[in-house]
């Protein structure tokens, strides 16, 4: 015992241990690993290492439903970050990560953090970070603490992003009551790597040395990786959030990536949450090694730190490194020359033990396999939620649109839909001048140095819909992402995933998470998009409201030939606008959608969505592609949110051109409201030349897909709408811009 700290009895005695968030249960199982108490060090690193947020207790057996490898799978889930072949001897790194609790208390640093800490996961890899992008969800800007939780968050992303010189190429924002207490703001990001310069975070090579690089270690983020394992984060919780240095971490991965390519790294890990016990014990886990660390080693920038309280720092732009015995100057040298520190804490061993020593002083003794592979397991009951038993399959007709002018109007001025350049504005998005499309379209763009290819990126996410049917919501959101790829003109490739859920210790909510990752597996099967790595974030609940179950998907897709790089924006007066998929959907597309959101809010949730068959969808995207590939496409745009009025007006608005729509017959109000903004999956509008129409056609009806002429651009600066050689609509350009464009700077000022 030391630094006053209560002893192994007392840790026993007064239950101590559940205050770090272990059961009584854990506790004891604890003890059988270790055959005897454990230390008030001990118990603590148990506690992080088993906490939901690093051992994934809930979701553990769940996520090996996922289809994790395939052809171009270089490294899969396990590793700091996923890899997939993009040819040439190339490779693209990425993942997605959470930082939901930390932004909930302090916004700008724990958006800000959040964006460090998954630029370190893409590096620790050996791979240089090309791209930034986020998924964001906040509680609705009518409300003053929202604004400041949306505000101060977007401008922790870019402040960080800015100064590091990443930019920041893609994301999405939606808002909804739901998450008023509880944002989500989930990182990703991406970098390029030769094949033969891949780095794993592994401790091999008995006596090879232990290495602190980077930043000294402070109190910030002690037991951070808890804090994000409970409902209800609360300012008194604010010493939980750590400080970025975005101008340290520049220097960081700068010499850490020198450092890779010497050929003498044998492992490299980020120290991210539970800071030095995590990096450490997973480490070794992965070589089935040993550790013996010496903490009174440990650089500090604060006096009087104990074991316990540096082994759980989460302080900042820190990484782990073991190098080869005998090549630790080269680490030394490197790092000086970066204005950085290299310290050797420890070295490898044979014993299978993680040790903890302070100087003379043995802190702690743990087996490894005890802290990463004996996890427990939560088997978490799962029920089906009533309320999905409740939900009307057939819409009202009193829901139907009585002034389509006014409705469209109003759906482009929903923040959920409306142009997110307040957001995007703040991030430096053309940095590194590889850029090739910004954020606004349906996929960013960002090109390969010294190639032809390029690579789309894209989040996407629908918490409405995975409410409403987890199954079918977690595939639409798979569907969603890969059609956003394809409209760019990629390949889908690979999936990295932040699974956003409320408490898992509710059946109904674990219901949700098992039931969507079903959904979003097997759509990963049959668009083969299978899932390389990626974030669970539990206990998303506040002041006892759950979150909508909110999958994000972060997808990668490659284009061979920048050439045939597509956006959503018209392009060319005289050019047809297809629809391809569902041309009439049924008043049951309307469940789920934003029209209902904000035509009926009180009972939007009231209806069952239509399913999405997935061969459609795998139909529908290789006939867009293939469209793409042979130069047949001027703009292509998916229908998603707000349905296809919504998208004919983006795309106008985008390309500064006026657009007139034809619209099939229908057959009463609710029919023509479902088709002007019904959320059905699986449909596309493309940008064709009169000349390439008739080819295009027959792509599509060679593959079964439904294709129909449903507008032509126009030099006369309108948005009309006309059904049966009735005009229906009929709104100025600059009138739909400003609704769309002006919304959320409006709100937020």
């Amino acid at each position: 015992m030391a630094y006053g700290e209560p002893s192994a009895q007392e840790v026993k005695d007064q239950k101590i241990y559940r205050t770090f968030g272990l059961t009584d249960a854990e506790y004891d199982q604890i003890v059988t690993h270790m055959d005897r108490l454990p230390n008030y060090v001990e118990t603590g690193v148990f506690s992080v290492m088993w906490s939901e947020h690093c051992s994934y207790k809930s979701s553990r057996p769940v996520l090996r439903r996922f289809p994790t490898t395939g052809e171009r799978v270089l490294q899969g889930p396990g590793e700091n970050a996923g890899i997939v072949d993009i040819g040439d001897q190339l490779a693209v790194v990425f993942k997605m990560e959470s930082h939901n609790h930390p932004t909930a208390i302090e916004p700008y640093q724990g958006a800000a953090t959040g964006v460090g800490g998954i630029i370190r996961d893409v590096f620790t890899m050996g791979a240089r970070p090309i791209a930034l992008l986020n998924s964001l969800r906040f509680g609705t800007l009518e409300d003053a603490h929202n604004r400041y939780l949306f505000s101060h968050s977007v401008a922790g992303i870019g402040g960080y992003g800015n100064c590091i010189g990443i930019p920041t190429v893609g994301g999405e924002v939606v808002f909804d009551d739901r998450y008023s207490h509880n944002p989500l703001v989930n990182a990703m990001c991406v970098g390029v790597i030769v094949h033969d310069k891949i780095a794993k975070g592994t401790a091999s090579g008995i006596g090879n040395p232990v290495l602190v690089v980077g930043a000294k270690t402070g109190r910030d983020g002690i037991h951070g990786a808890t804090f994000a394992s409970t409902q209800d984060p609360h300012a008194k919780e604010r010493s939980a959030v750590q400080v970025g240095d975005p101008f340290m971490e520049k220097l960081l991965l700068e010499a850490c990536l020198e450092l890779i390519d010497t050929g003498k790294v044998v492992g490299i890990q980020d120290m991210g949450a539970a800071g030095l016990t995590s990096s450490s014990a997973e480490m070794a886990s992965r070589a089935g090694s040993g550790l013996i660390l010496d903490v009174s080693k440990v650089p500090v920038r604060e006096t009087g730190m104990s074991p316990y309280e540096m082994m759980l720092s989460e302080s900042q732009e820190r990484m782990l490194v073991v190098m080869k015995r005998g090549e630790e100057d080269i680490a030394y040298r490197i790092f000086e020359k970066w204005g950085l520190e290299a310290t050797v804490i420890g070295q490898v061993t044979d014993d299978g033990f993680l040790t903890i020593v302070d100087g003379e002083d043995i802190a702690a003794k743990m087996p490894v396999t005890a802290l990463v592979d004996d996890a427990p397991i939560a088997n978490r009951p799962s029920m089906r939620p009533t309320y999905l038993d409740t939900l009307e399959e057939v819409i009202p007709a009193s829901l139907a649109s009585t002034d389509l002018h006014h409705d469209l109007l109003a759906l482009l001025s929903s923040p959920t839909i409306a142009s997110k350049e307040w957001v995007y504005n703040q991030y430096d998005s053309m940095v590194r001048t590889e850029t090739f499309v910004r954020p606004g379209s349906d996929a960013a763009v960002v090109g390969i140095p010294d190639s032809k290819k390029a690579i789309a990126l894209v989040t996407d996410g629908n918490g409405r819909q995975v409410y409403l049917d987890p199954y079918e919501g977690g595939a639409m959101a798979v569907a969603e992402a890969a059609r956003n790829l394809v409209c760019s003109g990629a390949k889908p490739l690979a999936i990295t995933d932040c699974l956003n859920y409320g408490n898992p210790e509710k059946a109904e909510i674990f219901y949700q998470f098992e039931r969507s990752i079903d959904g979003l597996s097997e759509a990963c099967r049959v668009l083969d998009t299978p899932v390389i790595g990626g974030n669970v974030s539990l206990y998303n609940e506040s002041h006892g409201i759950d979150i909508y179950p909110t999958p994000i998907v972060g997808m990668v897709g490659l284009i061979e030939n920048r050439e045939h790089i597509t956006t959503s924006a018209v392009k060319y007066v005289g050019d047809v606008l297809l629809l391809l998929g569902e041309i009439q959907p049924q008043p049951k597309a309307l469940a789920g959608s934003e029209y209902l959101a904000i035509k009926q809010p009180q009972n939007a949730l009231s209806y069952a969505m239509p399913a999405i068959d997935l061969q459609k969808e795998k139909a529908l995207q290789d006939v867009t592609l293939a469209a793409i590939q042979q130069g047949a496409v001027q703009a292509a745009h998916d229908l998603s949110d707000g349905g296809l009025l919504v998208a004919l007006a983006e795309m106008g608005i985008d390309g500064g051109l006026g657009v007139t729509v034809t619209l099939p017959d229908t057959t009463d109000p609710l029919s023509l409201t479902a088709l002007c903004f019904g959320e059905q999956p699986s449909r596309i509008l493309l940008e064709v030349k009169p000349a390439d129409v008739e080819h295009v056609q027959q792509l599509a009806d060679k593959a079964g897909v439904t294709c129909m002429a449903i507008a032509k651009v126009t030099e006369q600066l309108h948005f009309e709408v006309q059904q049966n050689t009735k005009q229906i609509l009929c709104a100025t350009l600059e009138e739909i811009t400003a609704s769309w464009r002006d919304s959320i700077r409006r709100q937020m000022q």
